[in-house]
């Protein structure tokens, strides 16, 4: 996985890295830390390696929080399940409530990264790997506003 990160090749998991989708590494955002929460969401306009406009349209990203609801119900249902098999639920205690408070802390704290790879992902769905993106120029974005 490591080898694919490096070398720019496609793959699910360069989503998480936050890389443009189209050659794979040119990083979307400005900080490369989501927990510095002023600088969280602040994206470059296009991919310094390849070109590749981080904002196709105006509003582009509203889709994104479908991703990101999809990634915290996912997430929910994982800790549900982990915490079922580690410590178990019962009616004679209060082990569920103390798993809500476990799964509303987990996804306070990951909301920034959450919100990252939801754009990454968002984008990557209308934005193909492109090999040979050194040899095909991006196409550029008009805009009337």
């Amino acid at each position: 996985m490591a080898t694919d990160l490096k070398e720019g090749k496609p793959g699910f998991f360069n989503i998480f890295a936050c890389k443009c989708p189209r050659c794979r590494r040119g990083d979307m955002f400005i900080d490369k830390n989501p927990w510095h929460l002023r600088n969280t969401m602040k994206m470059r306009k296009e991919c310094p390696v390849c070109g590749q406009p981080f904002e196709p349209e105006v509003g582009f990203y509203f889709g994104a929080g479908y991703v990101s609801y999809a990634l915290t119900v996912a997430l929910c249902v994982a800790t549900l399940v982990a915490w079922w098999v580690l410590i178990g639920f019962s009616f004679q205690d209060n082990r569920f409530f103390y798993w809500m408070i476990f799964n509303a802390v987990f996804l306070v704290a990951l909301q920034p990264y959450l919100m990252r790879i939801s754009r990454t992902g968002w984008l990557a769905f209308f934005t193909r790997y492109d090999p040979n993106w050194k040899n095909n120029p991006t196409q550029k974005v008009e805009r009337d506003n």
